[in-house]
C-alpha cells in the first residue's frame, strides 16, 4: 500500500479492514474500521479478514457499507457479534485459531459416515478424506470441490471435532483418490 492509501486507511487509530463473510455460493462484503485486524474475527463469528492487495483495490469501487467494530449496535455485524459473543464462554472458545494447520473428525449427520479434515489457517479445507459406513474411504482437495467457504475456527464446537496429524495422514493413506 503506498503511504498515503496507509493513510486514508487510519483514523483515530482505527484501521480498514476488508471484511468477508463467505458462506459458500458467496459472500457479504464490508470495510470494518478496528484497531486490528487479529481484534475482528475475535469478536465477529464467521468472517474473514481479506488482506489480498488487488482484491482490495477491487472492493474500493463497490460501495461497501462501513462498520465501526466498536461502535454500538446494530449495524450489519450486529446478528454476528451475538453469535460470537454467546460462543466466548463456551469450552474450546478459540482453542483453534492461530493454528498453521488444524485437523478435524466429525460424523455426518444420519450418513454413517464421517469427514476427517486438513484445514490451513484460514479454516479453508486443504484436504479431507470421506469415510462411508463400510469403511471405504476417498480423498479429496480443493480442486474437487465446488465451494470451500471456510470453517470459524474460533467457533468452540470444532475444539471437539479435533483430531491429531497422524491420524489424518493414515486415512489420507489409506483412502483412494476422488
Amino acid at each position: 500500500m503506498a503511504d498515503t492509501e496507509t493513510a486514508a486507511e487510519t483514523v483515530a487509530g482505527k484501521t480498514r479492514h476488508l471484511v468477508v463473510h463467505d458462506y459458500g455460493m458467496g459472500g457479504v462484503w464490508w470495510w470494518v474500521w478496528a484497531a486490528s485486524a487479529e481484534e475482528i474475527p475475535r469478536e465477529v463469528a464467521e468472517v474473514e479478514v481479506v488482506t489480498d492487495p488487488e482484491t482490495r483495490a477491487r472492493a474500493a469501487e463497490w460501495g461497501l457499507e462501513e462498520v465501526h467494530l466498536d461502535a454500538p449496535g446494530p449495524d450489519a455485524l450486529s446478528s454476528l457479534r451475538a453469535q460470537r459473543e454467546a460462543q466466548r464462554g463456551e469450552p474450546g472458545f478459540g482453542a483453534l485459531a492461530g493454528r498453521e494447520r488444524v485437523y478435524l473428525r466429525w460424523q455426518e449427520d444420519g450418513e454413517g459416515s464421517s469427514l476427517v479434515c486438513e484445514l490451513g489457517p484460514d479454516g479453508r479445507r486443504l484436504r479431507q478424506v470421506e469415510v462411508a459406513a463400510d469403511g471405504s474411504s476417498v480423498r479429496t482437495t480443493p480442486e474437487d470441490w465446488l465451494f470451500n467457504p471456510p470453517m470459524d475456527l474460533w467457533d468452540p464446537r470444532y475444539a471437539s471435532w479435533e483430531t491429531g496429524a497422524e491420524e489424518f495422514e493414515a486415512a489420507w493413506r489409506d483412502a483412494t483418490p476422488g
